[in-house]
């Protein structure tokens, strides 16, 4: 996520977050965990640091699955991430150079899977950075009538298991929809690195809040809907559990009721 102030004025106020071309930016990069759809680990940084960097202040986790853009792409920090036992999906850059050792078997299904295979980078600062083999992944996309490649070092998940975890990545999509709502960029509480942090912090908690309401009372509502029922309600006396939780058809005791009509014979 980017928040950058305009110039002249502003960058005045956040000198601290330059960005590129002397423009400010504030940049929030999130780790999300897919199992509660809640922040595991949150850095707040200037314009100018590096997506790719954000992976060297992360301890991977054996076993686990890591997705993320192709900014974040560091065949340094994959390989140590590698070496930890960890498992990363993401998809290669335009220029990544690579050859391909092995033709991996594909399925009679689904279709859309044109390429499974394994691979070796082989650009001349690449292949020391990354000196194992890595899988590359190349599908049709019909929705958007498009070729998408993949990378990762799993070797053990179908290709088609590859593809349906990138999609994942685009729940953090939703946290960011959230934090978007409810940082009103044009006023906020200061420049300082301070203020703006303490912004941030501010949603990121009512964020957490609500996603624990969530969990308790077992809602079927997605978080962003919890809230804007939270909201809208606000001033209503209803019960909280009441209030987010849908009510099954099946349980309403008017669902069958005989209502008359204005043309019922009396």
């Amino acid at each position: 996520m980017r928040w950058t102030p305009r110039p002249s004025t502003s960058i005045k106020l956040a000198a601290w977050a330059l960005g590129k071309y002397s423009k400010g930016a504030v940049k929030m990069h999130t780790l999300l965990d897919l199992r509660g759809s809640v922040p595991a680990n949150i850095h707040i940084t200037d314009g100018k640091w590096h997506d790719s960097n954000e992976l060297d202040m992360l301890t991977p986790e054996p076993f686990a699955f890591y997705v993320m853009d192709k900014a974040y792409v560091d065949f340094k920090a994959l390989f140590r991430f590698h070496q930890s036992q960890a498992f990363w999906v993401s998809r290669p850059k335009e220029n990544m150079k690579f050859t391909t050792i092995k033709q991996l078997t594909i399925p009679d299904t689904p279709p859309s899977i044109i390429e499974d295979s394994r691979i070796r980078v082989s650009g001349y600062k690449s292949c020391k950075l990354y000196p194992e083999d890595m899988r590359f992944v190349r599908v049709y996309d019909p929705d958007n009538d498009a070729i998408v490649d993949f990378i990762s070092n799993n070797f053990e998940v179908s290709a088609l298991e590859i593809t349906n975890l990138y999609r994942h990545r685009w729940d953090i999509e939703v946290f960011f929809k959230w934090i978007k709502q409810h940082i009103v960029v044009k006023n906020l509480w200061g420049g300082s690195e301070n203020a703006v942090k303490v912004h941030f912090w501010t949603a990121i908690i009512s964020y957490l809040t609500v996603a624990r309401i969530k969990a308790d009372y077992n809602s079927g509502y997605s978080v962003t809907e919890v809230a804007t029922l939270i909201r809208i309600s606000a001033l209503e006396r209803i019960e909280l559990r009441q209030l987010i939780t849908k009510q099954d058809s099946s349980t309403n005791s008017d669902q069958n009721v005989k209502e008359l009509s204005l043309f019922d014979d009396f």
